[in-house]
């Protein structure tokens, strides 16, 4: 029996759902399918993808788990998080984090796993490539998601069949990027390495 909330009830989702149209936005297909899988979140510019992402998921009764600084799990913050699939994390080593997600992914029936690869809201020009460690460990499928505020389109997008070349696998992650011509909310934000 899994130990972390995978799936929200229906009334939520349904919830989720017209409130993310209520916005303007169009969900471009649907969850992830399998038990084990991370989706990348690009552009990642603002607060407000956590939000526009949380709400096309959940509109699916799915739980897309995000990882936070252990720091935000405190009274009263903390079991909202949670129940917004937020899993604390220790920042101060990038190593030690990757380890505690591939334990906790393995002791999990299913987990799903949103992670932004540029690792901040500013534009960078090195994505990180700890997700593609998570995947290698836990045989967890990678996903190439977007959320395009120009368009306001949001999708979880396609599998991507990893190498054990992180380096290869990054380059053809950006070549997948360049011609979509997504937007972030913040557009000096992002770019494509």
């Amino acid at each position: 029996m899994s130990k972390i909330k995978s799936t929200v009830r229906p009334g939520w989702a349904k919830f989720c759902g017209w409130l993310l149209r209520r916005m303007g936005w169009e969900s471009v297909g649907g969850p992830m399918k399998e038990k084990k899988a991370i989706v990348l979140g690009v552009p990642h510019t603002s607060v407000w993808d956590f939000l526009v992402s949380y709400l096309f998921y959940t509109q699916f009764g799915k739980v897309a788990h995000i990882m936070i600084k252990k720091e935000f799990f405190f009274w009263p913050l903390g079991p909202i998080l949670r129940a917004c699939g937020a899993v604390p994390v220790d920042r101060e080593s990038a190593a030690s984090m990757v380890r505690s997600l591939i334990h906790v992914m393995d002791q999990e029936d299913e987990f799903h796993l949103a992670i932004a690869p540029e690792g901040t809201r500013k534009a960078t020009k090195r994505w990180k490539t700890g997700f593609h460690l998570i995947a290698r460990e836990t045989g967890a499928t990678v996903y190439i998601g977007y959320y395009d505020w120009g368009r306001k389109k949001i999708s979880v997008g396609e599998p991507m069949e990893l190498t054990d070349d992180p380096k290869a696998d990054m380059q053809r992650i950006y070549d997948h990027y360049r011609p979509m011509g997504i937007q972030g909310k913040h557009k000096d934000g992002f770019i494509v390495p």
